[in-house]
């Protein structure tokens, strides 16, 4: 394995196609492109990265205490097999149709366009901010103490798993698929829209028009904001729901159980089989 310390790198490739083994230790990618493209088997520890595209097409990667500044946006795309740890991120569009990554202990100050296209991401202890359209049509999530800021997240991905987070987030879900949330706190409207297999256990819901269009969608012990009202319009539902709802529009099928609702909005505008049943206590 080469081991470079202390250096600073700038351009186009310095360092590309290292497949044999390489470690960077308190090295700078300054102004440049793809400064470890086509590379496999690299560690990168209390790094700087400033140019674009420094990782693409690499596999087998460990990435620890690194800074990635605004210039090196688009930093990890088409890559297979990366870890990062105690990682700030202020660059966009990080991580496109990427595998097998997992991060720990990283913070976004600038996620937008953030994981789009990729499979097999676990998260522990994430925060991301300015976070729009984060989790793009990825699929096989595991994520765990996420704080995410943004809109449009987790649209059309498939198979995820969210524990003990806090998601402030309109439009979260979109047409995904299979995706449980536990324990975790979620702003932002019209969640949930047109998923399939939502499952929400012991969360907190908040925003207008929640969980719409849904079908075979799921509330365990869950609990709702004062803003969250309209909810459950053309849903198949089956819902269990502790304390007050402030209106329920228009459910399609299922049922709904609450201590109280204020308002029950079933007009000439529902939809078969209409057979909802609505109880409170």
């Amino acid at each position: 394995m080469e081991y470079i310390k202390d250096q600073y790198f700038e351009g186009e490739r310095p360092l590309y196609a290292c497949r044999d083994g390489l470690k960077l230790e308190n090295v700078v990618i300054g102004p440049g492109e793809s400064s470890l493209k086509e590379g496999a088997d690299i560690e990168a520890v209390n790094c700087e990265f400033k140019g674009k595209y420094p990782f693409w097409e690499c596999d087998g990667f460990t990435i620890k205490n690194c800074i990635f500044r605004e210039g090196a946006r688009a930093a990890l795309w088409y890559t297979r097999g990366c870890k990062m740890y105690d990682t700030l991120i202020e660059a966009p569009k990080m991580f496109r149709r990427i595998t097998d990554t997992c991060l720990e202990n990283v913070k976004f100050t600038d996620a937008q366009e953030t994981f789009w296209d990729c499979d097999k991401a676990v998260l522990k202890n994430v925060e991301a901010v300015n976070a729009n359209y984060i989790f793009m049509h990825t699929d096989n999530i595991e994520v765990d103490n996420f704080k995410l800021q943004g809109n449009y997240s987790f649209q059309y991905s498939r198979n995820v798993v969210i524990r003990n987070s806090n998601l402030d987030t309109k439009d979260a879900f979109w047409e995904s698929e299979n995706v449980t949330v536990y324990d975790s706190r979620i702003q932002g409207e019209f969640l949930g829209w047109y998923s399939r297999n939502l499952r929400l256990v012991n969360c907190h819901i908040g925003g207008t028009q929640p969980l719409c269009y849904c079908e075979n969608l799921i509330l365990e012990n869950c609990t709702f904001e004062p803003d969250a009202d309209l909810a459950f319009e053309y849903s198949s539902v089956q819902a269990t729901v502790k304390g007050h709802i402030v209106s329920v529009k228009n459910p399609r099928s299922g049922f709904i159980k609450a201590d109280s609702i204020g308002e029950i909005i079933l007009d000439q505008n529902i939809k078969a089989p209409g057979n909802c049943e609505i109880h409170t206590s």
